[in-house]
């Protein structure tokens, strides 16, 4: 078709930015994706290796559980979502509280994370990265065929900004807390990066939860959320 020209590509993202559905989306794909992206992408290595003390080993193989996670996590994911379309938030907020606990679990735990406990926080962590493809079959059914590239777009943003503010913020944190002369990070100081999580989660799912109720309450007679 022929190119949209400036003015209607802002008109189609300010209707796609909207519409309650696209916001859930974007709030569902922010919130599930940026513990797997942190912790595959950059900080999981060093935090494994020198917080939880870790062979390097030990930590490759746990980087490499995470990415399988993710794989197995996927297909399972999209036929519960076919068989239970009104409750894909729902799928989500189970998913999300699941990574909240184990990593809860993983950061109170006194002295280093037993493996188990490690191989459990990747597996759910890596669930939520296909977790963040549900935003996507919410944006489907809440835009017009017109707007699916605009409200996909503003969906797919959502991650990825979590993920940056996040890794930026642990590196941060991380120089604070690490005092002056001190080779590598402290074990504490990598405690305080990771919480910073919680920012990130408390919004997301504060948020996603909001736009449910608006989705559904806007969209009674479809099945969207």
């Amino acid at each position: 078709g022929a190119a949209l020209s400036w003015v209607n590509i802002k008109r189609t993202l300010g209707a796609s930015w909207r519409e309650p559905g696209t916001r859930l989306g974007f709030w569902m794909h922010f919130t599930t994706q940026f513990s797997a992206n942190m912790l595959g992408l950059l900080w999981g290595f060093p935090y494994f290796v020198q917080s939880e003390h870790t062979s390097e080993h030990f930590a490759g193989l746990l980087l490499t559980i995470l990415v399988v996670a993710v794989i197995i996590a996927g297909p399972i994911l999209g036929r519960l979502i076919v068989n239970f379309p009104w409750h894909r938030s729902t799928v989500v907020l189970t998913i999300m509280w699941a990574i909240v606990a184990v990593g809860t679990a993983t950061l109170a735990w006194p002295g280093d994370a037993p493996n188990w406990l490690l191989i459990l926080l990747v597996i759910v962590v890596g669930v939520g990265g296909p977790t963040s493809m549900i935003g996507f079959d919410v944006v489907r059914t809440a835009n017009p065929n017109e707007r699916f590239a605009s409200a996909t777009g503003i969906v797919n943003q959502g991650g990825f900004i979590a993920t940056l503010v996040l890794v930026i913020a642990i590196g941060v944190i991380l120089d604070w807390q690490t005092p002056a002369g001190v080779v590598g990070y402290a074990p504490t100081a990598f405690t305080a990066a990771m919480s910073f999580q919680y920012v990130l989660w408390g919004l997301g799912m504060f948020q996603i939860w909001r736009y449910r109720r608006r989705s559904r309450e806007v969209y009674a007679d479809q099945v969207l959320a």
